[in-house]
Formats: C-alpha cells, structure tokens, sequence
C-alpha cells in the first residue's frame, strides 16, 4: 500500500538533508572565500594610490611582528628540542642518528617553521586584528570615515597588509633558526651526538630551494592572516558579543586557508 502523499512530502526532506547541510557548508564556504579574495584585489589596488600610510605601517609591523616575537621564541625553541627528540628515537632503529641535524632543518625551513609561525601569529595578531575593526565597526567608527572621504581599505586593511607581508618571512626565519639552535643543544648535551657531524650534517642537507620555498610560504601567510583578520572585523555586528564572534572566526579560517594553501603551495614548489 502506498504512503499517502503527505508521507512522501515529509520523508524527502529528511533523505535529503544530509546533502543540502553538505550543499550548505560548501556554499556558504565559496561564499566566504570569495569575499576574501574582492578584500585583497581592493587591497592590492589601494597600494598601488597614493596616500601612503607609512606611519601606520610600521606600526602595525610593530604590532605584528616585534610583538610577536616572544611567543615565537618560545615555541620554536621547544619545537626543536622536540624534533630532536623524536628524530633520534626514530633515525636509531637504522643506525642513522648523525642525519638528524640536516633532517630537521630541512624540516624547519620548509613546513614546521612558516605554518606553525602561521598558526600563532593568526591567533595573536589574526585576532587582534578582527577585534579592533570589529570595535570600531560596531561603534560606527568605520561610517566616519567614510564620511570623512577616508577609504577604509586603504587606511586600516593596506598598513596590515603590508605588515603582515613583510613580517611573517622575518618570524618564520626567526623560528627556524631558534629551532635548529633548540635541537643542537638537545642532540649534543642530551643525546650525546657529536657537534661537528651535527652541523656538518645541516648544512650539507640545506639547499636554497629549501630557504625560498619556507619564505613563499611565510608570506602568502601573512596575505592570508592579514586578510582574514581585516574582512571578519568589517562584516562584524552585534557589540561586544559580535566582536567575540569575529575574533573566533578570524582565528579559525586564517588557520584553516593556512593549512589548505600549505599544501597547495607545497603541491607547486616540490
């Protein structure tokens, strides 16, 4: 016997709501690239025409990336000591702990040191940057300026484009470095490897293509942090409790295009 055809009417939406909350999300996440990208053409753009903000620049590279330097400090420290760690332990079961100097500086150069300087800086800068343009979102700042004749873009996304462009390479090399130094110092007090063959070794394994490949990287993403960051804090709304959504959201998809571009780029750079 056939359901009636009130049945049928209330089953099919239950069969499909699986694809159209999969449609959904798919759309909704185009959509949100796609604005990002009109962000950074505008941007580009406003670079390219005078006023040149150069004040505002080195502030926000002050912001960005001198204010930053404690954290990547610390962690690429640490991240080190755990390659090192971790390296030895697996390079002993073939009799090949002296290749651990090379290994992990290859390693820091090209992926560990831009996408986890990528991570953390998307989520001290990223953020602070969604919370200030959502603040002065929220409290019609941004209106002013237009009212004033002020490009919004030109004066608050451009000097943090800018910043985050130039910045992210020098922290990226900033973590590499203090990488290697974390690991030498566990594989020569620690593991007892020998200091010579540990440097010999890296530098025998360090290629420049290792080194431009870890700075491409490091600067697409700044682009994507800074971006990011400026967009959530335009489309803001709400007061407070919108800036905290923006804050959230910035961190969450500037490390999410961090993750997806990482294997993009590194698709195009082998």
């Amino acid at each position: 016997m056939t359901p009636p055809p009130e049945t049928a009417v209330k089953r099919r939406p239950l069969l499909a709501r699986p694809v159209e909350g999969l449609g959904r999300l798919l759309t909704n996440f185009l959509s949100e690239f796609g604005a990002h990208l009109l962000l950074l053409f505008r941007t580009l753009r406003s670079c390219c025409w005078p006023p040149f903000r150069i004040r505002l620049t080195l502030r926000q590279m002050e912001i960005f990336g001198f204010n930053s330097i404690p954290v990547v400090l610390i962690t690429g420290g640490f991240t080190g000591a755990v390659l090192a760690l971790q390296t030895f332990t697996s390079f002993k079961r073939f009799n090949a702990e002296t290749m651990i100097g090379g290994v992990i500086a290859v390693t820091l150069l090209r992926e560990l040191g831009p996408v986890l300087t990528g991570l953390i800086v998307a989520g001290r800068a990223g953020s602070a940057m969604a919370a200030e343009i959502g603040t002065m979102n929220v409290t019609e700042q941004i209106d002013a300026l237009n009212v004033l004749a002020t490009d919004p873009v030109n004066y608050l996304v451009v000097p943090r484009f800018l910043a985050g462009t130039v910045m992210m390479p020098m922290l990226s090399t900033l973590f590499s470095a203090i990488g290697m130094v974390g690991s030498y110092v566990i594989s020569v007090s620690v593991l007892g490897t020998n200091p010579v063959t540990y440097m010999r070794q890296m530098w025998w394994f360090i290629e420049g293509e290792d080194i431009y490949t870890g700075l491409i990287k490091a600067c697409v993403f700044g682009v994507i942090i800074s971006i990011v960051g400026s967009y959530q804090g335009f489309i803001t709304q709400g007061g407070a409790e919108g800036v905290g959504r923006s804050t959230t959201r910035a961190v969450v998809l500037a490390s999410t295009f961090i993750l997806i571009f990482n294997y993009i780029l590194t698709a195009l750079l082998l």
